[in-house]
C-alpha cells in the first residue's frame, strides 16, 4: 500500500494474449485515489480494448487511454471494420461511454507535493524520419527494411483513411497536439504520454535497427524541453526502462508478450509509477 495517490502508467497490454488478460484482471490501485495512464496497444479488436478499458476503469480512480498501432489496425475479422480516422474516433466514443479521458479531452492536472502536473496524452503517429544511420529518406529505409524482413504490420493493417497515408496523419497530428501543448499557460509543468517515443533515443537498442522507421518522428524530438516535461511515458519497443534525456526523466512502461514479460523469471509487470501526490485538480 502507498503512502498518498500514485499516478500510474501501463502499456502494451495486449490482452488478446490469456496471461496478458490475466494480468491486467489483477492490476489494483495502491489507494483509492490512483490514476492510471494506458499508453496504447491495449489490442487489436475493438472489443478486447473495451473490455480491458472497463476493467480498469472500475478498479481505477481515473483511467487516462491513448492509442497505439494496434488499436488502429483494422484486422479482417474484427467486427468493427471501421478504419483510420473512422476507427479512432469510435475507440475516443468507447471511451467517453466508459468515462475514460482520451487525447481529445481537456488535459486533466494532478496534484503533486510540488505543484500541479497537467497530464497530457496524446495521439502522434510516425512518418519514417527515424532511418538508420547511413540511410537518407523514406525510401531508401524501407527498401532496406524489406530486404532484412523487418517490416512493420501497420504496413498492412493501420490505415489512415481518409487521409492520404500514414505520414499525412502523422502530420495533421503533430501540428493540432503541438498548437494546443503551445497555448498552456507559461510555465506549466507536464507529465507527456505518448505510445511512440518521442525521441530517437529509446530506438538505439533496436536489436533491428530499421524497425524505428515505424517509432515516431523528429518533429517531437524537442517537446519535452518546450512544454515544461517533468516526465515523458511511452510505449510501443517493448524494452522496459528509463532515461534521461536533457534532465526529462523517459519512462518506458510497456508490458510487452508473454515470452517478453517472464524472460527474466520475475512476477507479472504492474503499472509503474510516474508521479505522487493528491490526484485532484481542474482539467485545462
Amino acid at each position: 500500500m502507498s503512502d498518498g495517490p500514485q499516478l500510474l502508467a501501463v502499456s502494451d497490454l495486449h490482452v488478446g494474449y490469456r496471461e496478458n488478460r490475466s494480468m491486467v484482471e489483477g492490476f489494483r490501485p495502491g489507494t483509492d485515489g490512483d490514476w492510471l495512464i494506458v499508453a496504447g496497444d491495449v489490442g487489436e479488436y475493438a472489443a478486447d480494448v473495451e473490455w480491458a478499458l472497463s476493467t480498469l476503469a472500475e478498479n481505477f480512480s481515473r483511467v487516462i487511454w491513448l492509442p497505439g498501432n494496434h488499436e488502429l489496425w483494422t484486422p479482417k475479422d474484427d467486427p468493427v471494420q471501421l478504419r483510420g480516422v473512422a476507427r479512432y474516433e469510435y475507440l475516443v466514443a468507447m471511451c467517453r461511454r466508459l468515462g475514460v479521458l482520451t487525447p481529445e479531452d481537456p488535459y486533466p492536472v494532478w496534484q503533486a507535493p510540488d505543484g500541479p502536473v497537467t497530464v497530457a496524452p496524446l495521439f502522434l503517429l510516425y512518418d519514417y524520419t527515424f532511418t538508420p544511420p547511413g540511410l537518407t529518406g523514406k525510401e531508401q529505409a524501407l527498401e532496406q527494411a524489406y530486404a532484412a524482413g523487418v517490416v512493420c504490420s501497420d504496413e498492412f493493417l493501420l490505415h489512415p483513411d481518409p487521409l492520404p497515408s500514414r505520414e499525412a496523419w502523422s502530420q495533421a497530428r503533430v501540428t493540432a497536439t503541438e498548437a494546443r501543448l503551445a497555448a498552456l499557460p507559461p510555465g506549466t509543468r507536464t507529465v507527456l504520454a505518448n505510445h511512440f517515443p518521442l525521441t530517437r533515443d529509446p530506438t538505439l537498442v533496436l536489436r533491428y535497427p530499421e524497425f524505428a522507421l515505424w517509432c515516431g518522428t523528429e518533429r517531437t524530438a524537442r517537446w519535452h524541453v518546450r512544454f515544461g516535461a517533468v516526465e515523458v511515458v511511452y510505449g510501443h519497443l517493448h524494452i522496459p526502462r528509463t532515461l534521461w534525456i536533457d534532465g526529462v526523466r523517459f519512462t518506458e512502461v510497456s508490458v510487452g508478450y508473454l515470452r517478453e514479460w517472464q524472460r527474466h523469471g520475475g512476477p507479472p509487470p504492474v503499472p509503474r509509477r510516474v508521479l505522487s501526490g493528491t490526484g485532484q485538480g481542474a482539467a485545462r
